[in-house]
């Protein structure tokens, strides 16, 4: 069940959306005819073990539109209040998305986090908003996250992927915008910072990147992170985030902080030259991390970038020197998972 009476989701998220926001990919069954729900329900157990606050029902691992319907309920049932829940609206067409994010608002999402389709190819930014609103309103009284980040192609409207005007006009004209993913005008932080600087306040403003957390903390006092893959550091991310957030604890924060920081470069080694070469997650990559921390691992269904023995050693070494407590288990069990079926 939703978190928030009908009309009060941007009041609620400025007050009440707190914590680190992590990610749920499905798992499916040795021979990938369906989902794992024993799986799935683990993963989002582990993350509420973690001290996760939300969870991101992430749609980009293979999933049918009649098995994306049975992960969301899956992943809201085992939510229950303890979670907040973000589903992730990233299907090839509007029609889709839209159908999704219906169904989603149906059985409780908390938040919807829409993205934009291979093919959406829009000339002038109004088209972003039209299509950004269909997907709100298709919600209805549902918050929603724009996730402005420069991988859509929008640099072709403005150097910055998602300009301030038109942040602005979807802050302004679709009111269940509760909250902004702030990935603006890279290299740099300059985009970022602007975003924050903008509407900080307004809604909630949150830059996923937990390795810039104490500028934005400090300066701007974030108190919310996501989506992204926190289930790398296991329980790391919410506690360093909370104690980055209290003055009284902030040097212990950046112990932690430093303490990651093999986890933290062997990730961007391994996985951030995908992502930039690609435009596309590394979900499997991912999803051996989270396994690495305790979290199902398994199957998820093709097309997705293949991990090599070389990568996930690496991986592996950064985070046993990063002091966590990683599994034993050898690498040839993450592809069964922890509860195969």
């Amino acid at each position: 069940m939703r978190k928030y009476p009908s009309g009060d989701a941007r009041a609620w998220a400025l007050e009440s959306l707190r914590g680190a926001c992590g990610c749920v990919s499905p798992t499916f069954t040795s021979d990938l005819s369906g989902l794992n729900e024993a799986a799935v329900r683990h993963d989002v157990a582990l993350a509420k073990e973690h001290g996760l606050s939300a969870l991101l029902i992430v749609s980009e691992c293979g999933t049918t539109a009649e098995e994306m319907r049975q992960f969301t309920e899956i992943v809201v049932d085992e939510a229950g209040a303890d979670l907040v829940t973000v589903l992730q609206a990233s299907q090839p067409t509007l029609a889709a998305t839209v159908a999704s994010v219906e169904h989603g608002a149906s059985v409780g999402v908390d938040l919807v986090m829409p993205s934009y389709p291979l093919y959406f190819n829009p000339g002038h930014t109004d088209e972003v908003v039209g299509f950004t609103k269909a997907v709100a309103d298709a919600g209805a009284d549902t918050g929603v996250i724009i996730f402005a980040m420069d991988q859509w192609n929008f640099g072709r409207l403005h150097a910055a992927g998602f300009s301030i005007s038109l942040l602005e006009q979807m802050v302004d004209g679709i009111p269940q915008v509760v909250a902004i993913k702030n990935e603006v005008g890279g290299p740099g932080v300059g985009g970022i910072a602007a975003v924050f600087e903008r509407f900080n306040g307004e809604v909630v403003v949150t830059d996923p990147l937990e390795f810039n957390a104490p500028a934005w903390i400090a300066n701007y006092g974030m108190r919310f992170m996501g989506t992204s893959n926190y289930e790398l550091m296991g329980p790391v991310v919410p506690q360093m985030l909370e104690l980055l957030s209290d003055k009284a604890t902030w040097d212990k924060g950046m112990e932690l902080y430093w303490r990651v920081a093999p986890a933290r470069r062997a990730h961007a080694a391994v996985c951030t030259p995908l992502v930039a070469n690609s435009g596309l997650v590394p979900r499997m990559h991912w999803k051996y991390q989270g396994w690495l921390n305790g979290y199902n691992g398994g199957p998820i269904r093709q097309p997705h970038m293949r991990i090599s023995a070389a990568q996930m050693a690496t991986l592996r070494n950064a985070l046993a020197a990063s002091g966590l407590d990683i599994t034993g288990d050898a690498d040839e069990k993450f592809y069964a998972g922890r509860n195969p079926a």
